[in-house]
């Protein structure tokens, strides 16, 4: 049975959520406050965390920066009634697998966290990908070109993380967005392709090769 964190403020909204997902087979823990809530996603036995980020206490945007420093292993929905692209943005770019605005419909809601579930979180046979002289730190989340030490956001990292544990492989940009952003966009975006550039300037134009009309591929 999963165990998921829910942290809101609003109790009517904590209990409709909680409700839902008890009747639907999970065991929910309701948590009204940031400090709080950070403490029980760092260390209770949670499967998933559903976060708000307007909270007293400490903001889900910080909450959501511990949590991935500290357990990226962690899903969590970012669930709020901010819904202007800057938040979605900072929401998915500090390591959120998912973003619902307010007002939400539960089955909704219940659908994006069986999803998140699902997904396998198999971990990597090892610690380090190399590719060239690009070193992925798996364990502690760092990136580095040679001995030097190149900051990542979170998505640049998972990006790397899947082009370098695919070495060989070329990889479409419809596999890319499932395996990194985890949902559909626009099948018009040019997400993964601005991604991909920030990958080059930051540790170097020759780690990803473009295959033209196929996708991108790290050898």
């Amino acid at each position: 049975m999963n165990r998921i964190l829910v942290v809101e403020d609003e109790e009517r909204i904590a209990s409709f959520v909680a409700k839902g997902l008890k009747a639907e087979g999970f065991t929910p823990t309701v948590v009204a406050d940031g400090v709080s809530g950070l403490d029980y996603a760092l260390t209770g036995p949670f499967d998933l965390m559903v976060l708000d980020i307007g909270l007293p206490g400490l903001d889900g945007f910080t909450i959501l920066e511990r949590v991935q420093a500290e357990r990226p292993e962690l899903p969590v929905i970012v669930l709020t009634a901010r819904d202007s692209v800057t938040d979605t943005v900072q929401a998915l770019e500090g390591g959120a697998a998912d973003y619902m605005s307010k007002p939400f419909r539960f089955a909704e809601l219940l659908a994006r966290v069986r999803l998140r579930l699902r997904a396998p979180a198999a971990p990597p046979p090892d610690d380090e990908l190399v590719a060239g002289d690009v070193r992925l730190d798996l364990r502690r989340r760092r990136a580095y070109v040679g001995e030097r030490e190149v900051e990542l956001s979170a998505r640049e990292l998972s990006l790397a993380e899947v082009l370098m544990s695919h070495r060989g492989q070329v990889l479409s940009r419809e596999q890319l967005l499932s395996h990194v952003w985890g949902y559909d966009f626009d099948p018009g975006s040019n997400v993964v392709d601005v991604y991909v550039g920030y990958l080059r300037r930051k540790l170097g134009a020759s780690l990803v090769t473009t295959v033209r009309g196929l996708g991108y591929r790290v050898d």
